[in-house]
């Protein structure tokens, strides 16, 4: 059998939490849209479309290309690095955040105007 694996992820590392590691450290703005996990070390955080963009700025700063969806049904891989999607393995779960969680969130920290403050 071929080796499948791929610089850049690790299947072994679980996810850092169930949130934007930042946003919920208190970082401002405090809420996501979406959230993305790092492939290399779990790093949760905020997607493009959120006001902060947590996991790309994790990405850039950590040298940790791969991010993955943290999204219940979703299982794509991004290379920030290549701007190309990937096919990629199966994580250690949990492979997306709890199903209760709202998106956008966290519940009670999203602003009532929330749309308009997308990217």
């Amino acid at each position: 059998m071929a080796d499948e694996r791929i610089p850049g992820i690790d299947p072994g590392v679980p996810p850092s939490g169930d949130g934007c590691d930042e946003c919920l450290a208190g970082a401002d703005p405090g809420w996501w849209f979406h959230l993305r996990r790092c492939a290399a070390c779990g790093h949760i955080g905020c997607c493009d479309s959120s006001p902060a963009q947590h996991a790309t700025r994790h990405a850039h700063e950590s040298g940790h290309a791969f991010l993955t969806s943290f999204e219940p049904g979703e299982d794509w891989f991004w290379n920030t690095g290549t701007q190309e999607y990937y096919d990629g393995p199966g994580l250690a779960p949990p492979s997306s955040h709890p199903a209760a969680q709202p998106t956008p969130g966290p519940a009670g920290r999203v602003p009532k105007n929330w749309e308009r403050l997308l990217h």
